[in-house]
């Protein structure tokens, strides 16, 4: 009877291991947050493993702002609530961007993006060197050059960093055509690869990276390569749901790397109901995304309120409502 039992015991471990198999099963979040090399498989992003990745996680807000927020004791307090990618926002243009400001400065540039890759890679994170090209330089090939010149550093320095992605135009917009953008990644890509051979990069795409459809019809061909796709819940409904959901039955690989619950201004009104919304077609598809913003700034979207000036060791009453809801999502 006992041998009876235990191969009945035996049936049902195997029946349950078979049945948590899948082509596309997810990682489990400690799995998913272990520093592996990632590569794009379709519409998935993959580990090591060959499983299925969703990576959760935050951006800071511009790193000339607020700098002080690439620490030890935060990186490690967004690891513990469940977060395994950073996104260092560096700005290309505005307030001592890395093209308009003085040398200093883009040498100080330059350190906060390694301390942010080092504590990433520390707290098993990935992380994300963001080009964040805006309203003031919306076109990708106005500072082409120095585009150049820092990615040629920037993946020279971090080839060995199996935890790095590349986010190369952050949100192309006032007219930038997806035929500009194209121009644009066919000049830093080969220069990505030439040093950092497998790893992912990320390209923005029109219309503060919401035309996805542009890249659908005309996809740039490189391996490992995702899109953007960025979206604020409060303006952002329906119909760019309905483009997100287009672009993934073309099995465009898509990683939303900048959002939130509030308005497109980065402040303003919240709808969680919308940003509800978004979360279920992003887990259903296993999509990446980072959540904006990390700091105090008193607008809406930062998950810190403006009264709070610690810079680590945040209690939920420290939070902002977009903060706390931002939480419960990464958990």
């Amino acid at each position: 009877m006992k041998s009876i039992k235990r191969i009945f015991c035996l049936f049902l471990v195997a029946l349950i291991l078979f049945s948590c198999q899948g082509s596309h099963s997810i990682a489990p979040v400690s799995e998913a947050a272990t520093v592996s090399r990632l590569h794009v498989d379709g519409k998935y992003l993959k580990n090591s493993k060959n499983k299925s990745v969703q990576l959760k996680g935050i951006s800071t807000h511009g790193i000339s702002w607020y700098p002080e927020y690439i620490n030890d004791k935060c990186f490690k307090q967004l690891h513990h609530w469940g977060a395994n990618i950073v996104r260092l926002a560096m700005y290309s243009s505005e307030y001592n961007g890395y093209c308009t400001g003085d040398k200093a400065n883009k040498k100080a540039l330059k350190k906060r993006i390694e301390k942010g890759v080092k504590l990433a890679k520390k707290y098993n994170m990935y992380v994300i060197i963001d080009w964040h090209i805006m309203n003031t330089d919306g076109n990708p090939l106005t500072h082409q050059k120095e585009a150049k010149e820092f990615f040629t550093w920037a993946s020279k320095k971090f080839k060995n960093s199996p935890n790095v992605i590349y986010e190369i135009c952050n949100e192309p917009c006032n007219g930038t055509s997806w035929s500009d953008i194209t121009k644009y990644a066919k000049k830093i890509i080969p220069v990505i690869r030439k040093r950092a051979s497998k790893s992912v990069i990320i390209v923005g795409t029109p219309n503060w990276s919401q035309e996805l459809d542009k890249a659908v019809a005309k996809p740039l061909k490189y391996k490992n390569i995702m899109y953007a796709l960025h979206f604020y819940a409060a303006t952002h409904g329906d119909y760019l749901r309905d483009v997100l959901t287009s672009a993934l039955k073309q099995k465009l690989p898509v990683f939303v790397t900048e959002f939130s619950i509030c308005d497109a201004s980065g402040n303003g009104s919240i709808d969680k109901t919308s940003g509800n919304k978004w979360m279920k077609i992003l887990n259903k598809h296993k999509i990446s995304y980072c959540l904006w913003n990390l700091s105090n700034k008193a607008e809406s979207s930062s998950i810190i309120k403006s009264s709070v000036t610690k810079t680590s060791g945040f209690k939920t009453k420290d939070l902002t409502t977009t903060g706390k809801w931002w939480k419960k999502q990464i958990k």
